[in-house]
């Protein structure tokens, strides 16, 4: 059996990715939970954008959003979505790709709640994604949001959680001389368990 030793070992990704993530909080600048979320639209053309990823569980990788977004209407459209994560403080990334389930409900409501009134009152004034005429616009927009919704706002309709379920996670690691370590864990076939295999660089 390949030797998987040091920070690749354990016997399920989700472990291994959220290892990783508790390194890179001690060790990043800024937003060790930053990822790059990949989509593809109607016509097949690639969007990627970074998001904050809040959450990851046995139950998938979770990040949120207005649902009127390009993101949004993309993972709707296909049901699919890729991401990847990189640490340059690790010489470390992380890529998933798997199925989208939209998340809504007292999960995402408590998560909403932590969130700071200001990004609260954000969330309910943004037309995510629509074109805006000026700067003052939003200014507007989001005063009569506030006036509107008073101290404590609560979560919008149109805002929520996404859950991608990873069918492939690869783990990448700098070594010298651009021989760089790679493994793919791949769903196996039914959905149980993981067939682990080590990749060229």
């Amino acid at each position: 059996m390949e030797d998987r030793s040091g920070h690749f070992a354990g016997d399920e990704p989700i472990a291994i990715v959220r290892s990783w993530m508790a390194e890179a909080e001690a060790t990043e600048l800024n937003d060790a939970a930053a990822v790059a979320l990949a989509t593809v639209d109607s016509a097949g053309m690639p969007n990627v954008r970074m998001v904050l990823l809040k959450r990851v569980s046995e139950d998938g990788l979770q990040f949120f959003t207005n649902h009127g977004s390009a993101k949004a209407r993309e993972l709707q459209d296909t049901g699919k979505a890729a991401l990847v994560m990189h640490w340059k403080s690790l010489r470390r990334q992380i890529r998933v790709r798997g199925r989208v389930e939209r998340q809504d409900g007292p999960e995402t409501d408590a998560y909403f709640k932590s969130r700071s009134p200001g990004s609260r009152y954000g969330a309910w004034a943004s037309r995510q994604s629509q074109i805006l005429g000026s700067r003052e616009e939003m200014e507007h927009r989001l005063r009569d949001v506030r006036t509107r919704l008073g101290p404590d706002p609560h979560r919008p309709e149109f805002w929520g959680g996404y859950r991608l379920l990873p069918s492939e996670v690869e783990f990448w690691s700098d070594a010298p001389d651009r021989l760089h370590d790679r493994f793919l864990w791949r769903r196996a076939e039914g959905g149980s368990g993981w067939i682990v295999q080590r990749l060229w660089p």
